[in-house]
Parts: C-alpha cells; structure tokens; sequence
C-alpha cells in the first residue's frame, strides 16, 4: 500500500533548521512494530504516523516513535502534526484565521491553536496535556558532570539545581554554569546510562540562563542516546516539563510569564520553543508551548 508522507522542521519557520519531523498519513493497518520500523527508516528524531481520531471532534490520532521507541507525548510532533493538518485541511480564505485543533496523543487530547503563515508554513500552540510532576532524585553531581564530560563545579547556577520533572516522559534537567561549558558537554557512554538510570529512557537536558540572544531566557542542550537520540536540535516535551523547573527554582510571581528557549545551536539547527506559564497563588495552574513549523517536502513509502 502506497502512504503519503511530509517532512517538516519544527520550531523554525527556516527551512534545514529546527527539528526535523515525518509525518505518515494514511497509518490504518500498520501496527506497532511496523510503525517503529517505519521510524528506523526514517531515522529522525520522530516519526508520527496519523491515523483516524476516536473521539469525531477531535483532528487526528497520533501515535509518536523515536527510531528506537514509542512516546506516549512529544512537543515537536504535535507543533508540526497541526501545522500540517491546519495547512493540508484549511482554505485560502481562512489563511489569515487562527484554528482550534485536538490531537489525540497516548497521553490524552491535546488542544492546539494554529495560524497559518504565507506558504507551507505556521505556528502552533498547545496547552500542556498534564502538569509537570516531580519524577525522582537525581543522581549526584559529580556522576552527573563525569557522565557528560564536565567538572563538578560546572553543575548548577544560581538556584538551580539538578531535578527531575515529567510530562509523560521524565527528563534529568541540568543545570551548568554558561555557554562555554554546555559547548563542552558530551555524552560519556561508559557513564552516561548509569548516572541517569531511574528514569524511563536516560535522557539528560542541560540547560542554562547564559543565551545566544538577549532577549531569550536560555539555552539548552538535550542528549538521549537510549532513544536513538545522541543529541536532539528542539525538545518540546522536556521544555513542558521545564515549568516546573521554573516554578520551582525561580519562583515567579501570580500572573503569566513567557520565556524562550534555544536549542540545537551547537548543531547547526537553531530552534526557538516558547513557553508560557501561569501562576496563582504561587502554584503552577497551566502551561502551553509554542513555535513554527515549514513544511520542507513530501513522497510516498510503499509497503
């Protein structure tokens, strides 16, 4: 059976940049081993494979794959699965309109609003499916600094600290000292694994509040070799659990708060993810992630 698929980069409105993503339409039939396959291939960071929704009102199904495992949630795969559903699904005269769409994911709905930009590409934005949880303690700082090549001195700035926060996948957030020293960060596979171990996949983001541009609020690195991902260019759902991060460490006052965050940088991919939070009563009620995608091309798998 011949299925259509697109490629995308999210959290860039510039093509060969952001966070590379193939979506797989047409997905009925093709069960899970098949789809982690299909992924393999593919071999991006993720692959989506849509499929019709449960629920009538909702846009589409998705089920979400590394080259090496399932997610149950991810945040480039629903900016650039709404994108490509608003783009593929909305008229020329509702360019200019923003559009409400529910993704089904693994994890639950997911509410998205799209708007369309000229040509094959938008900005998505959706509210967090659940708020981040507080997963587990991390390992000590000198195995973390040991497992990617730095010094103990390197972890930590300000108030922050290493922790551990979910948004259906639990992520180790560290903190390091500037630019430099995230530049520095590598992966030491003999130690890298063990330093993460309790999590559900070891997956290190390292973060910090030293930033490529100014008016960005920091600059972030994600390696999660055990998902097939020796470092990844732009991490929606580590930045949905990084508002408790930052309701934790930085302690922000009731209201909104908006913040940018840079990845992929070091790559050569640079990717802007946006993220709002809400705060009453000195408690985290709600978050949502944004950012653009390009639709960048299309072809058709034969299986």
């Amino acid at each position: 059976m011949r299925r259509k698929y697109h490629l995308l980069d999210v959290f860039t409105q510039t093509p060969l940049a952001g966070n590379p993503l193939a979506v797989v339409s047409d997905s009925g039939g093709l069960d899970a081993q098949r789809m982690q396959k299909i992924a393999a291939e593919f071999n991006l960071s993720e692959t989506v494979f849509l499929l019709p929704p449960r629920n009538p009102d909702s846009a589409a199904r998705l089920r979400i794959f590394t080259p090496k495992a399932e997610l149950s949630f991810a945040g480039h795969p629903t900016i650039g699965s709404a994108v490509l559903l608003a783009i593929l699904r909305a008229s020329d005269a509702s360019q200019a309109q923003e559009l409400s769409l529910t993704l089904e994911e693994e994890i639950g709905p997911v509410t998205c609003s799209v708007r369309r930009h000229d040509g094959a590409a938008g900005r998505a934005t959706f509210q967090l499916p659940r708020l981040p949880s507080e997963t587990g303690i991390p390992a000590s700082n000198d195995r973390i600094a040991a497992a990617l090549g730095l010094e103990q001195e390197d972890i930590g700035f300000g108030a922050h600290r290493p922790s551990i926060y979910s948004v259906g996948l639990p992520f180790a957030f560290i903190p390091v000292a500037g630019l430099a020293t995230i530049a520095r960060a590598r992966p030491v596979p003999a130690l890298f694994e063990a330093a993460f171990t309790g999590l559900e996949a070891a997956a290190a983001y390292l973060y910090t509040s030293d930033t490529v541009e100014a008016h960005h609020a920091f600059h972030a690195r994600m390696f999660a070799p055990g998902l097939g991902l020796a470092e990844d260019p732009a991490t929606g759902s580590a930045a949905a659990a990084f508002a408790g991060v930052i309701h934790s460490f930085e302690k922000p006052t009731d209201g909104r708060h908006a913040f940018v965050i840079e990845q992929g940088f070091e790559m050569g991919r640079p990717s802007l993810i946006s993220l709002d939070v809400e705060i009453a009563k000195g408690a985290l009620t709600s978050a949502s992630i944004g950012g653009s995608a390009v639709i960048i091309g299309e072809g058709f798998i034969d299986l």
